[in-house]
């Protein structure tokens, strides 16, 4: 039997890689940047190197030299890239002349080494606020792209639509409008700032629970302002528990008002399993096994002295032990 082609190897290897793992390759401009970021870092390090002290002139005169050399050039190169970094080592073998160029002749008149490397001569990103093949301006310019309220797609690169993904609270093509829950406190021809409403309001011209478009779930309008709804309301007319439209579960309308229901006292008992306890709670229940018993299947077995009396607790007093 033949071993599989080459091309199939690759093929299962990716089949077996995580969707993470296949897609964690960075793109061109990733990589020139990355080493374009290197590069400065290595200026910064190599910067007035093996100077220190003594004959202040002499430095500056052989500093000067050492600036912009071929010596300080080569300690720069050999810090781009660890041993065991392919894609680095490949892009510094592939563009050394470039960069040699760019260190000898060219620095002075071009000193963004990004713009000068990766934009206009490599090609692979682009000037910040533009984007795609062409590296066209992105939505709303590209000074202050998307407004300044998202992220223009494919920003910096040579990928992308332009198009913008909007930060929390903003929407529309530039983002320079509001979502529900936010308004505009600030509007010009330049600047879109969208602020958050009061917290009952799900529309709002202001910051207040009177410039409500439209109240919030569990909150209502009253006296022209939003207020929130008792907790035992479902839907109100305004605030306090006899402004309830409906009750929650384990409440009623008694006299008006939205009133806890005593599951305990019914004559329905709740608690089915034999010598449990029930315990009263707001909108709710618990049934517990007493001291001296521990919970079965069914029931609560006796744990302490044969023959003991079980004690039916208070069912509007909480029982003393966790199980509550």
């Amino acid at each position: 039997m033949r071993p599989p082609a080459p091309a199939v190897l690759g093929l299962l290897l990716l089949m077996l890689l995580s969707p993470g793992e296949a897609t964690k390759k960075p793109t061109p401009c990733k990589r020139c940047r990355e080493l374009v970021d290197k590069f400065n870092q290595g200026m910064v390090d190599t910067a007035k190197k093996n100077f220190g002290g003594g004959n202040t002139a002499w430095e500056e005169k052989t500093l000067s030299k050492y600036e912009f050399s071929e010596v300080r050039l080569l300690e720069i190169m050999e810090g781009l890239c660890g041993t065991s970094d392919f894609e680095c080592n490949h892009l510094v073998e592939e563009h050394e002349g470039l960069l040699e160029t760019w260190w000898l002749r060219l620095k002075k008149k071009y000193p963004d080494l990004f713009e000068w490397f990766c934009v206009k001569t490599l090609k692979v990103c682009c000037a910040p606020g533009t984007y795609g093949p062409d590296c066209l301006a992105c939505q709303g310019g590209s000074e202050r792209p998307c407004s300044g309220n998202g992220h223009c797609s494919g920003d910096g690169s040579r990928q992308g639509d332009g198009s913008c993904r909007c930060h929390l609270g903003y929407r529309g093509p530039l983002c320079a409008d509001c979502t529900d829950g936010y308004f505009n406190s600030l509007r010009n021809e330049t600047h879109s700032i969208c602020s958050a409403c009061d917290e009952s309001c799900k529309t709002c011209t202001g910051p207040t629970n009177r410039d409500c478009g439209q109240c919030e779930v569990g909150w209502a309008r009253e006296d022209d302002a939003c207020v929130e709804c008792d907790s035992t309301c479902v839907g109100c007319t305004g605030e306090g528990p006899g402004q309830c439209k409906e009750c929650l579960p384990g409440f009623s309308k008694e006299s008006g008002q939205c009133t806890d229901i005593d599951e305990c006292s019914l004559a329905e008992k709740p608690c089915l399993r034999r010598n449990e306890n029930c315990y009263n709670t707001p909108g709710s229940f618990v049934c517990v096994c007493p001291e001296g018993f521990e919970e079965a299947e069914d029931v609560c077995v006796q744990t302490g002295p044969a023959g003991a009396e079980v004690t039916e607790a208070s069912p509007t007093q909480p029982p003393s032990h966790e199980d509550l």
